[in-house]
């Protein structure tokens, strides 16, 4: 079985327009996505990616660049066949789309006895070229203001940057939605078009798609002729004012986005300090060091102050023996320890009356008063 017979849909330069509009737009729509939902999970993990927000702004500036440039190459093409080459202007859109999508709707439901027959482009392609139009053009000018603040309110109310904002947002999610519910279905689920790819469609597709072109092409009226010398005239008209117009155009892009520096670059720079710097201490003059602690036990610190002050005199023989730990604690005539009670002990008590023959200083009875509060440990 021969292969089908197939018609050229797109050119070369068409098809490479599109893969540039294709990934403009991707980047677009990538990078601007998560600038306004930027508290969504999703969109902290692709700015984090993509490098940090500053990043994904310059990428998002790029790609918008790229889009306008290739915005202006479309616009001298356009030119280009319509002032040259005279061909039909059969993207404008006429009376025959709005009963062309009446015909499909009704169709659609089971109203409808035929599927419309449509010729170059159908109305859902026009729509949709139209719809690109209007965004592009939506963005632009928004886009304009939010890279140029600083001169937009310098023109007109503070007001109106906020408005771009959401304009510039909304209409982004209104042109992604419509890429991927729209577009993808249509040429993607619904029948899988490879002519954006290969240039081309077989008869059974032009048949199926685009009957009325397929006519056309078959009696010889799709394309108009142009006689070279007459096209030859043209081009030398048009190709000098087409030039100046595109350098033109691609001056205002240049200066779409050199006009200023955004709002933050512009203002003044503050002073800024270190949060934290380490600091080496104070040089002060050295002190003695202070003697050792001993720990606050009868072993530790009791035994040893009862040695030199008391067991001269309150040793075996006497009424109160604090030579030893248990006599101590056991008491005499002459007084007791109460452990845990310094407020009551005589061992206190007569030592805070004064003129004691072994009378201790203030810091030595206040460490015996807390041995005694401590309940008077011996190890």
């Amino acid at each position: 079985m021969s292969a089908q017979k197939t018609y050229t849909r797109f050119t070369l330069d068409q098809r490479i327009e599109h893969v540039v509009q294709l990934v403009s737009f991707t980047v677009l729509a990538v990078t601007g996505l998560p600038q306004k939902y930027a508290s969504a999970p999703i969109s902290e993990a692709i700015i984090a990616f993509l490098g940090g927000i500053e990043q994904v702004r310059i990428i998002h500036r790029w790609a918008a660049t790229v889009l306008m440039v290739a915005t202006v190459y479309h616009l001298a093409m356009l030119a280009y066949k319509i002032f040259v080459t005279r061909v039909r202007p059969t993207m404008l859109p006429e009376l025959k789309d709005a009963k062309d999508a009446l015909q499909a709707f009704l169709y659609n439901l089971g109203l409808g006895k035929a599927w419309p027959q449509m010729g170059r482009y159908t109305f859902e392609e026009k729509a949709e070229y139209w719809a690109f139009v209007w965004g592009t053009l939506v963005m632009v000018v928004t886009g304009f203001i939010l890279w140029n603040p600083i001169a937009t309110a310098q023109f007109f109310p503070g007001q109106v940057i906020p408005a771009a904002k959401a304009a510039h947002g909304g209409e982004a999610v209104l042109a992604v939605l419509a890429i991927i519910i729209w577009h993808f279905y249509g040429v993607h689920i619904r029948h899988f078009n490879k002519s954006m790819w290969s240039g081309k469609l077989t008869e059974h597709e032009m048949a199926h798609e685009h009957p009325l072109e397929l006519a056309d092409i078959k009696a010889g009226t799709a394309a108009r002729y142009v006689d070279p010398v007459v096209l030859k005239k043209r081009q030398q008209i048009f190709y000098p004012v087409a030039g100046v117009a595109s350098v033109a155009l691609l001056v205002g892009v240049y200066w779409f986005v050199t006009f200023e520096q955004s709002a933050i670059t512009t203002l003044p720079e503050r002073a800024t300090v270190p949060v934290f710097l380490p600091q080496t201490p104070t040089p002060l003059p050295p002190t003695p060091t202070p003697p050792p602690v001993e720990a606050l036990t009868w072993d530790g610190y009791v035994a040893t102050l009862f040695a030199a002050k008391c067991t001269a005199c309150h040793g075996g023989a006497g009424g109160l023996s604090l030579e030893t730990y248990a006599a101590t604690i056991q008491g005499g005539r002459s007084g007791s320890v109460l452990a845990g009670s310094p407020e009551t002990s005589p061992l206190i008590t007569i030592q805070q009356a004064g003129g004691h023959p072994g009378q201790l200083t203030e810091i030595e009875l206040e460490r015996l008063t807390q041995w005694l509060q401590n309940g008077a440990p011996e190890k």
